[in-house]
């Protein structure tokens, strides 16, 4: 079963390529400057070992290359976030890089092209393993060195744990520890949060915005606008086997879908299989062509009822984290995201 969903997912990717590629060199003066971003999310480079987390380097390379053409405008993710929330505009093809959990390759591979071509990110860290000193992360006086040089520290807790399997205040102390921990060895506390593996709960959520985060951080795929939920905010990770070029151009160049009235509410679900579904803004125009793609099913049937669209599962989501992608035609051959990751407990 697993083989045939990724044999549909490789050829609906094939297909979003395609239809972009043959469009890809529309100038980037044609569309006008709006509030929306794109980020991008990787963890470990050219650690073949770990390929579901990990980029080849001639594939970051060929990323890197990419961005520096004159269509891209990178930003610091502070910045990004910053006119999110004024509701500011952003230049067009705003990107925002993101690298999560602090192993030694960042440092050794990463860090020299990124330093060279002068791009800033941000990068997100679990306290524990650099205190531990644990073979293939980075030292406290790594990280220092990136934070002198313009690299955004974040927070991704104490011991990356499994925030919504533990209780409420467990999390306040894997959040208050690893804040106190990067304040001393940085000199300042962070504002912006990853959530390990990309889970939370409404609980979780609230309390990260009640201990002062400026935004948090999933792994649902889209694009960012200033009506998404700056405390569950999207972003694209790329790994060996999503990180060709294509899929990179194809993610660098989304667009926003911006929906309300999501429901479930919370993606740490109770009821399974979900009764999942959204309203699309009507800034959208027609959604004819919207649908929505589960990674255990393939495409799911939708009911439309004017802009409100229902997506049905065939039977219930596995235990661990599912996810669902939506997206969109839109203009210029350049595609509409809204994603969400599920977690089932049990």
């Amino acid at each position: 079963m697993r083989n045939k969903i990724a044999v549909f997912q490789g050829m609906v990717l094939f297909i979003f390529c395609a239809l972009f590629k043959s469009d890809y060199n529309v100038r980037a003066t044609e569309f006008k400057g709006a509030a929306s971003a794109v980020i991008l999310a990787y963890h470990r480079f050219d650690e073949g070992q770990f390929p579901s987390t990990s980029i080849r380097m001639e594939q970051f390379k060929s990323h890197i290359a990419e961005l520096k053409r004159k269509r891209y405008n990178i930003l610091p993710i502070t910045e990004i976030v910053q006119k999110i929330n004024d509701r500011k505009k952003l230049p067009n093809f705003t990107i925002g890089i993101s690298i999560d959990d602090a192993y030694r390759s960042v440092y050794e591979k990463a860090w020299p092209i990124l330093r060279e071509a002068k791009i800033p990110f941000t990068l997100f860290i679990s306290t524990d393993v650099v205190d531990r000193q644990a073979t293939g992360y980075m030292s406290w006086d790594q990280i220092r060195e990136l934070k002198s040089a313009g690299v955004t520290i974040g927070s991704q807790t104490k011991s990356h744990k499994h925030l919504p399997l533990i209780s409420l205040e467990d999390v306040k102390q894997e959040i208050d520890k690893a804040n106190a921990r990067i304040s001393r060895e940085i000199g300042s506390r962070p504002d912006l949060f990853a959530y390990p593996y990309g889970e939370y709960n409404s609980s979780v959520r609230q309390l990260i915005k009640d201990r002062g985060f400026k935004a948090a951080f999933t792994q649902s795929s889209g694009a960012l606008s200033n009506s998404s939920d700056q405390f569950a905010l999207p972003r694209f990770a790329l790994n060996e086997r999503y990180g060709g070029i294509d899929r990179f151009r194809l993610v660098a160049n989304a667009l926003p879908l911006p929906v309300n009235d999501v429901l479930p509410s919370d993606p740490f679900l109770v009821e399974n299989p979900p009764a999942f579904g959204f309203t699309v803004d009507s800034s959208v125009g027609s959604i004819k062509q919207l649908a929505c793609f589960s990674s255990n099913e393939g495409e799911l049937r939708l009911e439309r009822l004017g802009r409100r669209i229902e997506a049905r599962f065939n039977s219930m989501l596995p235990k661990g984290r599912s996810r669902v992608n939506c997206t969109l035609p839109g203009p210029n051959k350049r595609w509409r995201w809204f994603g969400i990751q599920f977690l089932v407990s049990n």
